[in-house]
């Protein structure tokens, strides 16, 4: 150990400076800064000397160790505990990637996990489904199993029975909203499909699960007018990294109205350039082509130009903060339109914020006299029963058909 707080390589114990200083190269090429990365060091020397003192092998280096190391010492702040935990648990998944620490032994794959997995798989390989539904479905079907373990551990031999599933959805909708009620019910029936198609029941006992009624197209769709839209845009500072980025996907909401997942899972070789179109990966596995039109492309351009910089990732919209890599999922898109509103000074329902967009243009298009295939095609509905409800937002058409309401004595 030198002065200068740096690893000596001779020592067996311990990791070798060459190991932190790849570590940390490899940070740096994710973006993250000098600053964050001399904490790192600091962290990784101290974690290093104090694997010397208890004369742990590289090779042998667990999460118990991290543990051990990172305890709480009387006085120290937690939020550094944290932070020194977050550098060793990267640092071991780093290490054990590059084969230098043994990966730790298989366990056995809990019944529960293991089903609730496989579930999962079929939703999004066999059905098509977008995230956004999986991680609806998917928590119910997590609790219902976790409900239905018995005293071994195990999956109850009468989990999957028809009576088992009616009562189960019985007893949890006590107290709840008639959504939550529905969305279970729709979670229960659609596991229900699955085990029948895995083989685990012999038949399809979804038709036993009891439905909650839901009346369609009973609301109004909430919507952003072209004003309001013009003024959230308008409101988006591009004079930074960040409001560029934002800007663009603003804009991909407002004149294109596509969903928060599509966007996110946008890749740079879906810009077609040349054709003046961009390739779309929507909801239930479909491929479309849209225009990319001309105010899209030059906030695309600039951003991918000025602020996107060098990634592993394809994804065209990243973190601003490293590691650089690609949105995490639809609710990073719901944050940047939350924040724009509140610059904008706009007061909106947080609830699915970035569909208020679609929303609007479906709206805008229909108040100028768009059919509803024409909607339907813009917004690529695979059936026109989702355009429908849209018919009810041109106010003025409706009022033409409306009857007077009757008034006191018949007249």
């Amino acid at each position: 150990m030198t002065t200068n707080d740096t690893v000596e390589d001779g020592a067996s114990p311990g990791l070798r400076k060459h190991h932190i200083d790849a570590f940390l190269a490899h940070l740096r090429h994710a973006g993250y800064s000098e600053v964050t990365l001399g904490k790192k060091r600091r962290v990784l020397n101290a974690f290093s000397r104090w694997m010397r003192s208890k004369s742990i092998v590289l090779e042998h280096l667990d999460e118990s160790d991290l543990a051990e190391f990172a305890k709480n010492p009387q006085g120290a702040r937690v939020s550094y505990v944290q932070f020194k935990l977050s550098v060793l648990r990267l640092h071991l998944a780093y290490l054990r990637v590059e084969t230098l620490v043994r990966a730790p032994a298989p366990n056995a794959e809990p019944e529960v996990d293991c089903i609730h997995r496989q579930y999962v798989e079929y939703l999004r390989q066999d059905r098509g489904l977008a995230e956004n539904s999986v991680h609806v479905y998917a928590p119910f079907i997590r609790d219902f199993l976790a409900s239905q373990n018995d005293e071994n551990g195990r999956i109850s031999c009468r989990a999957f029975d028809a009576a088992t599933l009616r009562n189960y959805l019985l007893i949890r909708s006590k107290g709840r909203s008639g959504e939550y009620v529905r969305l279970l019910s729709v979670s229960l029936r659609s596991f229900c499909r699955f085990l029948f198609l895995h083989g685990d029941t012999v038949r399809d006992h979804s038709h036993f699960v009891p439905t909650v009624k839901r009346w369609r197209q009973s609301s109004v769709p909430a919507f952003l007018s072209p004003e309001q839209e013009e003024s959230i845009l308008a409101a988006t500072d591009r004079s930074t990294a960040t409001g560029r980025r934002d800007y663009a996907i603003l804009l991909l909401l407002a004149r294109l109205g596509l969903r928060a997942g599509e966007i996110v899972a946008l890749e740079l070789g879906d810009i077609r350039w040349r054709s003046g179109e961009l390739v779309i990966h929507g909801k239930g596995q479909m491929v479309e082509h849209v225009p990319l039109l001309s105010d899209i492309g030059e906030a695309l351009a600039r951003y991918l130009h000025e602020d996107r910089g060098a990634s592993a990732s394809r994804r065209v919209f990243l973190r601003m903060w490293a590691p650089h890599v690609g949105l995490t999922g639809p609710a990073a898109i719901g944050h940047i339109v939350r924040l724009a509103f509140v610059r904008a000074g706009f007061r909106r329902s947080c609830r699915g914020a970035a569909h208020l967009f679609r929303h609007g243009l479906a709206t805008t298009m229909i108040r100028h006299g768009a059919s509803m295939a024409e909607i339907a095609e813009v917004l690529r509905h695979r059936s026109q029963d989702s355009t429908a409800i849209y018919a009810k937002v041109s106010f003025e058409s409706l009022r033409g058909v409306a009857r007077a309401w009757p008034t006191t004595g018949g007249a």
